[in-house]
């Protein structure tokens, strides 16, 4: 599902095969991007901090979030829309998952509440801080409420901003010397992203948000959406991503992710229903290459997630990578790596932009990371391919008024990084008494092969367990790539998910089926299949193969203390997702459970083996993920973790 690229593009394919063009993350030590550059690399080519001396890293300061000076009873009372439920203890909800940017000696960072704040990097002091009251109108009812994972920055050397969205829509820009309004950026410095989208709301209940960082190329701002995941209703707001100029806020173009009439792609949209639904939108973060102005969009799954009867088709360009010419928003092309999805199998994170040498082929490339395990990797000016993806048949759907594609893409190379199916033999086997239970709980649904479609509750089903789930594989947290070796760094997590279908309650609901969760799959309380439960998967990109596999950790202490294993000699069992940094020397990730001692630590691993080469204890669970950068003469780590409020932690050698 591609097209090639416009002819005045074609110079662009002998351009980005100059050095100058290659993607190396970030060489000056700063860190201007969530993912240190504008290909999410992930990478530092720092090394004053190396296997040596990592573990003698301390706390050199920390930064309590800006949130925390709210008190959470006053807020309510003077912002009724809020609507924070009671049990809520305080308004750091989601925590402080921004990465920091770091500078010219300033790290920037966002809160959940959509604040931002400048912090000296040598003294951790606030020098300024701009509230743009994004909660006044309301908490959005996304999944994840409040919740912000950064901000964009831009300078052309005369000066320097810094733009964000928030969780009532605008898109803001303030001078990032003073955290003033850009008065001359849309309205007294704001855009409202809402005025032009169809069913878009900005009263309570917000269906409309923005919640990762834009990304700017060149002078244009590109932003995406979070969409509200309620799911008793198809006619939710389309993810449509814009363009707007970063000095004035002008809207300089608008690609419809769900194609309207006379555009390409619009007839996936079977029965005029295009016209109602919603979704594919760019949740997530996005990826540019800043010398061909092109960037990369990982769009998300349709509405509604599990049930498509009422947009029968491909559904394009949901569930797809797309690429733009930044400037103008014209499509380059895209490949859709989910047809009609029914399992919200949606890419979940920035594309990582490397290039890379395959059968002596020097090829500018860009790598997609996914729910369901795969990495797709394409040459990222022409879209094609870099190994052959197979179209092959997947089981059909038997819910009414539902048609299941009958394919979907399989890529060649490399091999998935997680399981892709379910059977008796993947089944926790730890004691005889706790496999009896997993295979009991198995009786009561559907499973099997990948794309094994969501199903409605009968008298000896609950409905479909799928694997991995659709909280699982990759996620936000994104990979990172070597670009001196070629190898990507994907930290993922195995967890089962149950889709049986059910009218909705609702009486003015409009769509037939929507998931409906009433069973766990965690047999005594335990994990429904074998370890490791989280891991972290070394791919050499130049060969398509896996280096190797680690679980991360040694899991979640409520498995690995639970009485059923109290006398086992377990192997490491993995959990979560790591947050993950790559430097010239180490691969450093936050674990996002405790270790043995029960601590939350920051690991050094060696690149080429996994191996642990050192550990750091945290003050706390880390949330964001780490990044890397000269203060000084000093080389800095810094990372988010939880609190009431949340904090960001900066180490450094003694």
């Amino acid at each position: 599902m591609k097209i090639q690229i416009p002819k005045f593009l074609v110079a662009i394919l002998f351009l980005v095969a100059l050095p100058v063009h290659s993607q190396t993350g970030m060489n000056n030590g700063e860190w201007h991007y969530f993912g240190s550059d504008a290909g999410s690399t992930k990478y530092s080519a720092l090394d004053q901090i190396d296997r040596v001396n990592f573990s003698q890293l301390e706390v050199q300061w920390r930064w309590q979030s800006i949130d925390g000076r709210f008190d959470l009873e006053q807020l309510k009372t003077e912002y009724p829309n809020l609507q924070i439920p009671n049990d809520v203890p305080d308004v750091s909800i989601n925590g402080l998952k921004a990465a920091p940017l770091a500078i010219d000696g300033v790290l920037y960072v966002s809160t959940p509440l959509f604040q931002a704040a400048a912090i000296d990097a040598q003294t951790g002091e606030t020098l300024w801080a701009y509230d743009p009251r994004s909660y006044a109108s309301g908490i959005p009812i996304m999944m994840l409420g409040f919740s912000n994972r950064g901000l964009a920055y831009w300078s052309n050397g005369d000066e320097a901003r810094v733009v964000w969205g928030t969780g009532d829509g605008y898109l803001v820009e303030v001078d990032a010397q003073t955290g003033e309004p850009v008065v001359s950026f849309g309205d007294n410095g704001r855009v409202d992203l809402i005025e032009g989208i169809p069913r878009a709301r900005r009263q309570a209940p917000i269906n409309y948000s923005v919640t990762s960082s834009p990304i700017i190329v060149g002078d244009v701002i590109v932003v995406g959406s979070a969409i509200s995941d309620q799911p008793d209703y198809r006619e939710m707001p389309p993810g449509h991503v814009r363009g707007f100029h970063v000095q004035t806020g002008e809207l300089l173009w608008t690609f419809r992710t769900i194609p309207q009439p006379g555009e390409f792609g619009n007839e996936t949209w079977e029965d005029g229903s295009w016209e109602y639904s919603g979704h594919a939108n760019v949740w997530t973060l996005m990826s540019a290459d800043q010398v061909a102005g092109i960037v990369y969009l990982p769009v998300g799954a349709p509405t509604n997630d599990f049930y498509g009867g009422h947009r029968l088709g491909d559904n394009l360009f949901a569930n797809s990578l797309v690429a733009l010419d930044a400037s103008t928003g014209e499509r380059l092309w895209h490949f859709q790596m989910v047809h009609h999805d029914l399992w919200d199998y949606d890419p979940p994170a920035a594309p990582n932009l490397v290039d890379i040498t395959v059968d002596g082929e020097r090829i500018p490339a860009v790598a997609q990371v996914t729910k369901h395990g795969f990495v797709f990797v394409f040459n990222r000016i022409t879209g094609e391919p870099v190994w052959p993806i197979e179209e092959r048949p997947v089981p059909a759907t038997d819910v009414p008024g539902d048609r299941a594609s009958p394919t979907q893409p399989y890529p060649t190379k490399p091999p998935p990084f997680e399981r892709q199916s379910l059977t008796e033999d993947d089944l926790i086997d730890f004691t005889p008494e706790l496999r009896a239970a997993a295979l009991e709980m198995l009786d009561q649904h559907r499973y099997g092969p990948m794309f094994t479609p969501p199903s409605l509750p009968t008298d000896d089903s609950f409905g479909t367990i799928h694997v991995p789930g659709y909280t699982g594989g990759a996620n936000w947290h994104g990979a990172g790539v070597d670009p001196e070796t070629g190898v990507i760094y994907i930290p993922s997590a195995t967890l089962p998910s149950r889709s049986g279908l059910a009218i909705p309650d609702m009486g003015d609901a409009t769509l037939n089926y929507v998931r409906n969760v009433t069973t766990n799959l965690r047999p005594s309380g335990l994990p429904l299949t074998k370890p490791p439960y989280g891991r972290i998967t070394a791919i050499d990109l130049n060969e398509g193969e896996i280096l190797w596999q680690v679980a991360n950790g040694a899991g979640a202490p409520t498995v690995r203390n639970h009485p059923a294993l109290a006398d086992l000699d377990l192997p490491y069992l993995g959990n979560g997702r790591d947050q993950i940094l790559v430097t010239k020397t180490l691969l450093i990730s936050a674990q996002t459970t405790a270790n043995e001692a029960g601590v939350y630590p920051l690991v050094a691993r060696d690149k080429e083996t996994g191996a642990t080469v050192g550990e750091v204890a945290l003050p706390a669970q880390a949330i964001g993920p780490p990044v890397t950068y000269m203060n000084g003469d000093q080389q800095q780590i810094a990372i988010t973790v939880r609190g009431t409020p949340p904090e960001m932690v900066v180490l450094g050698l003694p």
